[in-house]
């Protein structure tokens, strides 16, 4: 169990008056269910661009669920009409405020591929039909919630604006875009996973607190003028040095990069330290993180200067910890972004009572027979746990839900199997997962409560397995084994991905895993077989990879099965050459893997990958006097060249292939040999070529025309209420 502990327990706290109206079956969506239920109105308004389905793994349901059982009448209005207000009028006034989130998934990833081509489907949609929400839906939606109800307080979260709670590169329009809490004009951004922050925030207004006063709670931002009474701040560049900047004219005309001088040395703070001084105040006696802001380089900063922008993303990487992170402050015009410190974890009991509500475990009755793909991927799968240590660069999950991992119970696990086997209509006896961000991190932890409550480190298995990291996987095969032997239950898989370096630590576990829970296949992820971009993705290499395949090959020998890993890789990531691509495609030939879903590297923002993306820097490491320039695919010619190499089997990629290999001098890869990548063209396609036009190369690049070439399928993956970026 982590040492870290909030002070006060998710439901120790008064019940709200309304308690008294009981538990909905379903959470309200029309007046005529308010009415059902003897409600007039509704406390707290949910608006989500999912569809409502009553189950722990959406994130929508789950916050209505904690709200309710503090004693608040919740209503949900999922996707509505945005073109007017009035869809967003149907529930009434709320009393106390309106919840934002554009769901389970950002709305522009669900909506457009790595390519910026747009999907026309929607796995949260009944039926899969696309386009029933809006890009940047969070912005939207609170929009029309402040034209219905202007005076209402406006509350966003969900992992839309949790990745956008400071200045922030957008994919989608290529820049820099501004604190999501300014698009939205929200009252109160929440991130991570929002049960903590969003219950004190719910019990403050309903006691009568005004939002004015509600601006130091764990976990949110708010806008303001100056930063909290009583806290003390200190320059992001005497964190992490910059080095030499350019000089950028401000709009505004402030010239600082992070506070003025003046401000620090009358708070005694000398700036030409190299590293921040703690700075207490007594009594009582304050660590040095306690009561400190950080302040970072003004949007207007690090929307044109990259060396910033890197320096500012290592800066709100740093304070992930909720044991010493400290308050950011960032500039934004003549307001600033106040992020406080993260929510510190649930704890196991904690957990329990959240999944352990009055889920109906079903899509709302609105929806009759329609089918909601994100659902049916999980109606049989159970989360065990949140958060990951790993810290994958090109992931959205440690940003959102954190580093530190939150833990069920087995007891809360076990009861929920049993709940799927009575509940779930058409239950076959196959629990599809029992997982997570990760499969195999469950009540693994920092067995330093010194390193657990005061590490800044990116991940906890990379470069190496930090030596206070528990490797020991007992709890995991233990549940297992007791799930196993759930009455009803036939089988269990294992579908979330396993962290191979930690499983090798423990061989039991790959045992057990390989021996009753593998369907044939097993798929994980070493997503490069080249140093240059398994650096930037903070993965380890590929002996790792050879040391589990051993294991895996050894124990599914002696359990009489035959079985495969399918590895997952990602084309087209920072760091990632046309030659460490060329490489890759080789070890994939080699070895006889032949891939069919392929997902070139979409940068998401607030990912590590993605500042590499837009920098072209090496923000994994300290920005002053880091010259490192990475190579960075960009363009729609060079990421579809990445792709059609990683399927190299492809032969409407060939074209393209053997064009970049004779441009690499690598000529001999193509050809009939088994060392070559691509056979040499057909005397039909020799001949088309030529007739198109002179010069042959250039007859063969209008030849190799992309849109030849053949779409991959790109779908994100959907997993209960968590999101990984690939």
């Amino acid at each position: 169990m982590s040492t870290l502990k909030a002070e006060r327990p998710l439901f120790s706290y008064p019940k709200y008056w309304a308690e008294c109206y009981g538990t909905a079956p379903f959470l309200p969506t029309t007046r005529e269910e308010m009415d059902a239920l003897g409600w007039d109105s509704c406390d707290i308004v949910l608006i989500t661009g999912d569809a409502y389905v009553d189950h722990p793994s959406f994130g929508m349901a789950v916050i209505g669920r904690v709200l309710e059982a503090q004693g608040f009448r919740v209503g949900i209005i999922a996707q509505p009409d945005w073109s007017n207000k009035n869809a967003f009028m149907d529930l009434g006034k709320p009393n106390l405020f309106f919840g934002v989130t554009a769901g389970n998934m950002d709305s522009m990833i669900n909506r457009y591929t790595a390519e910026k081509r747009m999907r026309h489907d929607d796995a949260y949609t009944p039926d899969n039909i696309g386009g029933k929400r809006p890009d940047r839906a969070v912005v939207v939606y609170s929009q029309r919630c402040r034209e219905a109800y202007k005076e209402v307080p406006l509350v966003i979260g969900g992992i839309e604006a949790s990745l956008r709670r400071i200045a922030h590169y957008d994919y989608w329009q290529e820049k820099v875009r501004r604190s999501i809490i300014f698009d939205a004009k929200a009252d109160i951004l929440i991130y991570g996973n929002a049960e903590r922050p969003l219950v004190e925030v719910a019990h403050r207004i309903a006691k009568g607190d005004s939002i004015e006063d509600i601006q130091d709670v764990r976990g949110t931002a708010v806008i303001r003028k100056t930063p909290l009474p009583q806290w003390r701040g200190s320059d992001s560049t005497a964190i992490d040095k910059v080095g030499k900047i350019d000089p950028i004219p401000n709009p505004y005309g402030a010239d600082d990069v992070g506070c003025s001088k003046s401000e620090f040395t009358k708070a005694g703070i000398d700036l030409s330290a190299d590293t921040a001084k703690p700075i207490t105040i007594q009594p009582p006696r304050l660590k040095p993180w306690e009561k400190v802001y950080v302040k970072l380089p003004a949007y207007e900063q690090v929307s044109v200067n990259k060396p910033l922008y890197a320096h500012a993303s290592r800066i709100l990487h740093q304070e992930t910890n909720p044991g010493c992170a400290r308050a950011l402050f960032q500039r934004h015009g003549d307001r600033y972004i106040w992020v406080n410190p993260p929510a510190f974890p649930l704890e196991t009991h904690e957990m329990d009572a959240v999944f352990g509500l009055p889920y109906q475990r079903v899509p709302h009755p609105s929806y009759g027979d329609a089918k909601i793909p994100a659902y049916d991927m999980i109606k049989t799968s159970v989360n065990i746990m949140r958060g990951c240590f790993g810290g994958c660069s090109f992931c959205s999950i440690t940003e959102h839900e954190g580093r530190i991992i939150q833990s069920r119970s087995e007891e809360s696990i076990i009861e929920e199997i049993e709940q799927i086997r009575d509940k779930v209509p058409g239950f076959t006896g196959v629990i599809s997962d029992l997982g997570g961000p990760t499969a195999n991190m469950y009540k693994l932890r920092c067995k330093s409560k010194k390193a657990e409550s005061t590490c800044r480190r990116l991940s906890c298995v990379y470069p190496d397995i930090c030596k206070h990291m528990d490797t020991d996987h007992t709890p995991t095969i233990d549940l297992y084994r007791k799930a196993r032997d759930v009455e009803g239950v036939k089988k269990i898989l294992i579908a979330s991905g396993v962290r191979y370096d930690l499983a090798i630590e423990d061989p039991r576990y790959v045992k057990e895993l390989v021996t009753h829970h593998v369907g044939g296949y097993l798929k994980i992820a070493p997503e490069h077989t080249e140093q240059g971009p398994l650096s930037k993705m903070m993965k380890p290499g590929m002996g790792t990879y050879d040391k589990f395949k051993a294991l895996f090959d050894k124990y599914s020998k002696e359990a009489g099965k035959k079985q495969y890993l399918i590895p997952y890789f990602i084309s087209a990531h920072p760091g990632t050459t046309d030659e460490d691509m060329v490489n890759m495609a080789l070890w994939l030939k080699s070895n006889d893997f032949k891939l069919d879903q392929v997902q070139n590297f979409y940068p998401s923002p607030m990912a590590n990958a993605t500042t590499i993306y837009h920098t072209e820097m090496n923000s994994l490491r300290n920005i002053k006097n880091n010259k490192e320039q990475v190579s960075v695919p960009k363009g729609a010619r060079q990421r579809r060249l990445h792709k059609a190499i990683l399927r190299y089997h492809d032969e409407s990629g060939w074209p393209m292939i053997r064009e970049a290999l004779r441009a690499m001098g690598k000529a001999n890869l193509i050809g009939k040999g088994p060392n070559c990548l691509v056979p040499e063209e057909g005397r039909a396609q020799r001949s088309k070529a030529n007739h198109k036009g002179k010069g042959g190369q250039a007859a063969l690049t209008r030849h190799t025309g992309f849109g030849q070439f053949k779409k991959a399928n790109t779908k994100p993956k959907v997993a209960g209420n968590r999101q990984r970026v690939k």
